[in-house]
């Protein structure tokens, strides 16, 4: 569950449900919370991070031949089948909407360095890489000759 990479429930995840499931007169009501530990990689500095996700789930599952089956669109609403519901797409899709778009593994997280790539928690403050422009280049050198002979 989520992206692969980015960030996701690992495929030997467990998600832990605590539900409470109702009869009602169109059919039985779900609602309750899941909770799944994610893993993946910052997206400004890509180390690699965990997290836990919990989310409110609430979905009605409608009875064969009710007035909600026959009033709605087959994906609007959930059946149930024979007797059984199934969890797995309400479950996902509510996990999968809690994740993050870009997953940080600190708030304030400074990303990498676009020069070196070192991380800029681990650089320090006085990091920086002199750039000059190479239009430039050619009169710094000539005059840090001059000023070297000078001396």
């Amino acid at each position: 569950m989520g992206l692969l990479g980015v960030i996701a429930v690992p495929e030997d995840g467990e998600v832990e449900l605590d539900l409470l499931i109702e009869s009602v007169v169109e059919g039985l009501l779900v609602s309750g919370t899941a909770f799944a530990k994610v893993e993946g990689e910052c997206s400004r500095c890509l180390e690699p991070l965990t997290d836990e996700v919990e989310v409110r789930i609430t979905e009605l599952y409608a009875w064969p031949d009710s007035t909600t089956d026959a009033t709605t669109d087959e994906d609007e609403v959930s059946r149930i089948v024979n007797d059984l519901i199934d969890l797995e797409p309400v479950v996902r899709d509510a996990i999968v909407l809690a994740l993050p778009q870009a997953p940080l593994c600190e708030p304030d997280c400074k990303g990498l360095c676009s020069e070196c790539g070192g991380r800029w928690a681990e650089l320090g403050p006085d990091h920086g890489h002199e750039t000059i422009d190479p239009r430039w280049a050619a009169l710094q050198e000539r005059f840090s000759d001059d000023n070297s002979e000078e001396k």
